[in-house]
């Protein structure tokens, strides 16, 4: 069957309405927590068939509270939009033969499991590609299958480990973690983009293969310039608060009513900032008029930026800088950033599923023109689809043939 009719005979069958661009794909996931939930979300988005295999007890993230909506964990609805639950106890013989069967099955499987972990149910790489030879199979570990194996692979940790925290904070304040799992999340996205590209390989070659992904090394990825600094360097980077180590002015400031941030990141957007300001002559100043003379000036910059700025608030400046075209933006809590997303037309809330069940969700971050995204299924109760899945793998729709 071609992909069209996959794509078709997996909508009559699951319910979604196979326009995304990929659907027809079947995805069975074997992940829990963050990195992998987040990664086969965006791929459900994009009209891939997902089915969460979750435990008896659900994904942990099921009990992360608070917060909560409709007493369930708001942690968990983030990130499990658009997929099926089936709970299998992978001890249980005949759990485990459905379990083999959806991996079977499946175009893409992804876990998250400890190193080895899945090997004693077969379902380890190796075992699967036997049953399955075109499969592919994205593993997330915390620190790679060598001697980082038996490490284990929370976000925290990694933070902690990579440097990231030793580059957040005060010059004077301990490390901080960031605000979010934020390397969870770039694994997450790069797993996404290995599964993408190893789909187009499979495409072109008929091939599937191993995708093999780790925190820390996302993580190294992902600070891109500082982790540069020292490999291409030789600097070891180190906490500057909220300032930047190549660019001034590029922090917040204190106006007459909250912080704003200021960035002018080369000699055009400082002499149109001076003139925005009042202060032309600092714009010819020679301790300004260069980014190397600004950075080793920046205390005394500071007091005269600082001065202009309190005259208005930084809601007051925002509008008026940023109609200048000068980047600026206003510190503000999340409610904020959704609302601005709301007044700029970005719509960035979705309602996930349909009927009495219709959850709001934060928009899929990719527009499409011609294959757009769809939110179809609010995220599943745990066991949600058993029956349907059980269904599906013991007929030959299974087979997708006709």
């Amino acid at each position: 069957m071609d992909e069209s009719g996959a794509a078709t005979r997996l909508h009559r069958i699951f319910g979604r309405p196979g326009s995304g661009p990929l659907s027809g794909i079947i995805v069975a996931d074997f992940s829990r927590v963050l990195a992998g939930p987040y990664c086969t979300m965006l791929l459900a988005d994009m009209g891939a068939t997902v089915i969460k295999v979750e435990s008896l007890e659900g994904d942990d993230t099921r009990g992360w509270i608070p917060p909560v909506r409709d007493d369930e964990a708001t942690f968990y609805l983030s990130v499990n939009r658009n997929k099926h639950s089936i709970a299998l106890d992978l001890n249980d013989a005949a759990d485990r033969a459905v379990a083999h069967e959806l991996a079977a099955r499946a175009d893409v499987l992804v876990e998250n499991f400890k190193p080895g972990g899945l090997d004693r149910f077969f379902l380890d790489y190796d075992s699967v590609v036997t049953r399955n030879p075109e499969v592919i199979y994205a593993s997330i570990t915390g620190f790679g299958t060598g001697t980082g194996a038996g490490l284990p692979g929370y976000d925290l940790l990694v933070q902690a480990v990579s440097g990231m925290m030793s580059l957040t904070g005060g010059q004077n304040t301990e490390p901080y973690r960031a605000g979010l799992a934020m390397f969870d999340v770039i694994t997450g996205l790069h797993a996404g983009m290995g599964i993408l590209g190893a789909l187009h390989h499979k495409d072109l070659t008929g091939s599937g293969q191993r995708v093999e992904l780790n925190l820390l090394s996302s993580a190294l990825s992902g600070m891109v310039n500082q982790s540069a600094a020292y490999v291409t360097g030789g600097v070891i980077p180190t906490r500057m608060g909220n300032e930047h180590p190549s660019l001034y002015p590029y922090e917040p400031m204190p106006t007459g009513d909250g912080m704003l941030i200021i960035a002018a990141g080369n000699n055009p957007q400082f002499t149109k900032l001076c003139a925005a300001l009042d202060i032309t002559e600092a714009a010819t100043d020679a301790r300004f008029n260069s980014p190397q003379a600004r950075n080793a000036h920046r205390g005394p910059l500071r007091e005269i930026l600082q001065r202009q700025l309190a005259r208005r608030s930084a809601a007051e400046w925002f509008e008026f800088l940023s109609e200048l075209g000068l980047p600026c933006a206003p510190i503000q809590d999340v409610k904020g950033g959704i609302e601005l997303a709301e007044k700029l037309g970005l719509e960035p809330v979705v309602l996930a599923g349909t009927g009495d069940r219709r959850i709001p969700t934060v928009r899929h971050p990719v527009k499409f023109s011609q294959t757009p995204v769809t939110y179809d299924l609010a995220p599943p109760k745990l066991n949600e689809s058993s029956a349907l899945v059980r269904s599906w793998l013991a007929t030959r729709e299974a087979q997708l043939v006709d």
